[in-house]
């Protein structure tokens, strides 16, 4: 009888390669993996994840800044301010006040090129009203003294 040379597989020269994990412990390791992926879902799912409520964010209501502007003061930044004034017609409204002089009512604003009715209303709230008669304060005389 011929002399059989063992294979490699049965070797025991230590240079078979061994999985890490036996082959009966294998199917254990992918149950409780699939077992953690099924409670993550549907820990996820429950608390809204697929509604974007997984986040708690306290909403604080938004504060309002209350401010009012003196067209016949205010600068370029402080005009850059009022809603719906972009940067193009606060240079005008300097424009026109620098050209025309004062403004003598609010409603004097439509004068300025690219402010209507609906933009004036929008801004209304925001703007100091003007006094009626301020030729007297700049002169330095009192009431009383005005010119008849």
């Amino acid at each position: 009888m011929p002399k059989m040379q063992p294979s490699a597989e049965n070797s025991s020269d230590g240079k078979s390669p061994r999985p890490w994990i036996r082959v009966r412990d294998q199917g254990s390791l992918l149950v409780l993996a699939a077992c953690a992926l099924v409670m993550t879902w549907s820990y996820w799912w429950y608390h809204g994840g697929q509604r974007g409520l997984l986040v708690d964010i306290d909403r604080a209501t938004p504060l309002e800044a209350r401010f009012q502007v003196d067209v016949n003061r205010a600068d370029w930044p402080e005009m850059l301010q009022l809603p719906g004034l972009g940067k193009t017609l606060a240079r005008r409204v300097l424009s026109e006040r620098r050209q025309h002089g004062p403004f003598r009512d609010v409603d004097d604003l439509v004068r300025v090129p690219g402010i209507g009715p609906k933009t004036l209303e929008r801004i209304r709230p925001y703007l100091l009203p003007i006094p009626k008669d301020t030729d007297w304060a700049a002169a330095g005389l009192q009431p009383s003294q005005r010119a008849n």
